[in-house]
């Protein structure tokens, strides 16, 4: 999966690990995902990601 989650989580200067807090979302899925090891995410952990990140859902996942 093509996400700028990474990209996104370094520019507001937050570790997995500070995401994982602020998201509810495991460390693991959040590896997982930046690392495109998941070929899908729920549209909970979408959500609660591209909140805790302060940023579109769209802006993270769906890029062209």
């Amino acid at each position: 999966m093509d996400n700028k989650l990474k990209e996104i989580r370094e520019s507001k200067g937050l570790s997995q690990e500070d995401l994982a807090e602020k998201s509810g979302v495991s460390r693991a899925v959040i590896s997982s995902l930046e690392r495109g090891h998941r070929s899908s995410i729920t549209s909970r952990t979408m959500s609660a990601l591209a909140t805790a990140l302060q940023t579109p859902a769209t802006e993270i996942f769906f890029f062209k």
